[in-house]
């Protein structure tokens, strides 16, 4: 592994579990092998390393969605919006360490003096609202999704899954054992009330037609 990286790596691990503040670049050298000179090569100061790793994190939000999304194979929309949940479920899994980071004070206090972080941390729960929301329009699109602002109904999605991260990050709830509630909760709030129930046809197509049809 880089050098650059192992910083990365530590600085990650001890930030999620000792909060930045408290986290010295002693302690990251110590846990690297790198003399604190080898990090301020690499880094200015102990900011950088923390925006360096936000900025990563928002890098990698599509991709891994994008990687995601082309393992699955979803009929409509609204199966679309259960997979954006279960990839959201699956990345703070994944990634614990850094969502960990996300859920302090420390980075929303940063926001507020430094225009970088602010920039970065809206960017990072952008992308994961634009999960949801383009999930929701093409809901809207197929029919499976009724008429509802998407944007809001994004967000409104992606707060109801984030919580449930909170919950399990901090010991308060399993949530495997909300997952089905929270996936009819969603499905409830979005679907398209005055279309057809639909049904799927068993075969190799997996089309989809109204009850009843042939």
């Amino acid at each position: 592994m880089k050098k650059r990286d192992a910083i990365l790596q530590a600085a990650t691990y001890f930030f999620s579990r000792k909060g930045f503040k408290d986290t010295s670049m002693a302690e990251l050298s110590k846990a690297t092998g790198a003399a604190e000179g080898t990090i301020f090569y690499h880094f200015k100061n102990k900011q950088e390393i923390f925006l360096t790793i936000l900025r990563n994190l928002r890098d990698e939000i599509l991709p891994e969605f994008e990687k995601y999304e082309a393992e699955k194979h979803v009929h409509t929309g609204l199966d679309l919006v259960e997979e954006s949940i279960s990839f959201y479920l699956y990345m703070a899994s994944i990634k614990e360490d850094l969502f960990s980071i996300l859920h302090q004070r420390y980075p929303y206090e940063l926001a507020e003096e430094n225009p970088e972080c602010r920039e970065l941390l809206e960017s990072i729960y952008e992308a994961f609202v634009d999960i949801f929301e383009n999930a929701i329009r093409k809901g809207q699109q197929d029919g499976s999704i009724g008429p509802w602002h998407t944007r809001k109904s994004a967000m409104i999605l992606f707060a109801m899954v984030d919580s449930m991260v909170r919950f399990r990050m901090y010991n308060l709830y399993d949530i495997a054992s909300l997952y089905n509630d929270m996936i009819a909760s969603g499905r409830r709030m979005l679907e398209n009330r005055d279309m057809p129930i639909l049904k799927r046809i068993s075969d190799s197509d997996g089309i989809y037609t109204s009850e009843g049809s042939g």
